[in-house]
């Protein structure tokens, strides 16, 4: 039946028996049945995903959606992915999340439910129309965004959806924009949003993301925001809010990772990979620069070379030049002004004059994305770059998009003034964030204040890495350490992260001492590490 979104029934009420009397009486985590990941999933979840997994089957066997809303970092996506195992088969699933995680759920399905057949639905390549229909009719989950599923809701329409997920579900929290409206179009038997920030300013925004997932269950948003918007957010009404969270305790499940009592097992160290894709501009620069490489890579292994290290002063020319791209391409993927202005000291700058550093880079719009979610949460983080031209850069971003001074841990800063940083930030006087420089902060820091750890851009050793994301793991450490890594997808990041965590274990051999490794590397094997994957560029 048709639900006026807008309709306000003064007169509603709930007349509920039998089982539904029961599931409104709410569902606290401890009294969720754990159930067990399915045998095709490769992975294990931590029981309180198991409490999750079965919530979400409990929901689906009556017909119902929910939002599962746990705290950041606490795994809602292979949770989710081990529901999809569960429900796929005759109909297919789909994922709607915004462009940035759009590869963060293409890697996890992947890595944990690598017999999923998977279709990306986005770019300018993408199948349309009855196209993108017979193509999703021979796969089993498809992954696209807000965006492409307001372009292509006729064709997505069109398919019987066994679960469609809607990722940061925030998305949806104003129910007249496109993306809810096209959300609220498809056909499926259930719909799970997933969030970890349900409601951000109003309460009108769980109205929008539970309707989506049950339209009708909280009636139409005028009904509901003077029954209870109004008077929990201008009374206080304590009456009110009882029995909203009556109504809605049912359908939206939140664990926080504070809440050690609910997540006992809950590891001392969660690892977090965040994709971005590069702007046209770095993604210019990039291919230029490998160019660039390949062109002296060429002409060097025509002259006798041989395409390997070599000895003497060619091999260490030879070497010295893979150096010195990889360092070019890191600044690249971190940000064009780093690769452009470094070493010229102009990056410290606030005026303005060292150029423009927003709308530049996709990492910097992850890495913002990630400040706005540890912020809003109370959290203080630790800010890990091996460069300290960005790490000044990031230092100006910050105080021009937030006013914030952020103290930046660097070789160059005395010791007096290391030590006043440390005591200030251990106190929690001042800004949340500390910056380091990778080497400056790899040993003797006790920064035990901070729960979260960001590498900005990454040191290809992981001991190295470790010994930087231990100032917050150590003794003294109350808190789960979340560590976030920024990697640029398509770009050799993605090739080299990918290829270290493949041989994590022999890591320390294979790596050696920071990055020498990859200059022994053949040119055709440095070429497919470093030339750009035309994926790799927003498009959006």
């Amino acid at each position: 039946a048709e639900v006026d979104l807008d309709a306000a029934d003064e007169n509603a009420t709930l007349s509920v028996d039998g089982w539904l009397a029961d599931l409104l009486d709410g569902l606290p985590d401890e009294r969720l049945t754990e159930v067990t990941e399915p045998d095709t999933f490769v992975g294990e979840l931590r029981p309180y995903q198991r409490r999750a997994l079965g919530w979400m089957g409990f929901l689906r066997r009556l017909g119902l959606g929910g939002c599962l809303a746990d705290d950041m970092g606490l795994g809602k996506t292979p949770t989710t992915l081990a529901h999809l195992v569960n429900c796929v088969g005759e109909r297919p699933a789909l994922v709607v999340c915004p462009l940035s995680v759009v590869h963060n759920w293409e890697a996890e399905a992947a890595r944990f439910t690598p017999h999923l057949r998977t279709l990306i639905v986005h770019g300018p390549d993408r199948p349309r129309d009855d196209r993108l229909v017979a193509e999703i009719a021979g796969h089993d989950l498809a992954i696209t965004t807000y965006g492409t599923l307001s372009r292509e809701v006729d064709a997505l329409g069109r398919v019987d959806w066994e679960v469609v997920v809607c990722d940061e579900a925030q998305f949806v929290k104003n129910h007249r924009t496109k993306a809810a409206r096209a959300v609220r179009a498809l056909n499926s038997r259930q719909l799970m949003a997933l969030t970890g920030t349900p409601i951000e300013n109003r309460l009108t925004e769980l109205w929008a993301i539970l309707d989506a997932a049950n339209p009708g269950m909280l009636g139409g948003v005028t009904w509901f925001r003077d029954t209870f918007a109004n008077p929990i957010e201008n009374r206080n009404d304590e009456v009110a809010l009882e029995a909203l969270q009556r109504l809605t305790g049912p359908f939206l499940l939140r664990r926080t990772k504070a809440d050690r009592s609910l997540v006992p097992d809950l590891p001392d160290k969660v690892e977090q990979h965040h994709f971005a894709t590069l702007t046209r501009e770095q993604a210019g620069l990039y291919k230029a620069v490998v160019d660039d490489f390949l062109a002296e890579m060429e002409r060097t292994d025509s002259s006798g070379d041989g395409g390997g290290s070599g000895g003497g002063s060619e091999g260490m020319a030879r070497r010295g030049l893979v150096l010195a791209t990889l360092t070019r391409l890191k600044q690249i993927c971190n940000h064009p002004l780093h690769f452009l202005s470094a070493g010229d000291g102009a990056t410290s700058s606030r005026s303005g004059a060292a150029g423009k550093l927003t709308k530049r880079s996709g990492k910097l719009e992850r890495f913002d994305e990630l400040i706005e979610e540890l912020l809003d949460a109370g959290e203080q983080a630790l800010i890990f770059t091996q460069y300290r031209e960005m790490g000044l850069l990031l230092a100006r971003h910050l105080y021009e998009q937030r006013e914030m001074e952020v103290p930046f841990l660097h070789g160059g800063v005395t010791k007096k003034k290391r030590d006043q940083m440390v005591a200030r930030f251990q106190a929690g006087e001042g800004a949340p964030l500390q910056l380091v420089s990778l080497k400056a902060g790899g040993t003797g820091l006790n920064l035990t204040a901070a729960s979260r750890v960001i590498h900005y851009d990454r040191w290809w050793n992981p001991a190295v890495e470790d010994q930087a994301t231990d100032r917050a793991w150590r003794i003294g450490q109350k808190s789960t350490v979340f560590v976030h890594k920024l990697v640029c997808q398509g770009t050799l990041e993605e090739r080299i992260d990918a290829l270290l965590t493949e041989k994590r274990a022999l890591a320390d051999s294979v790596v050696g001492s920071g990055e020498t490794w990859l200059t022994e590397m053949s040119t055709d094997e440095l070429r497919d590490l470093l030339v750009l994957d035309a994926n790799a560029v927003v498009s959006e």
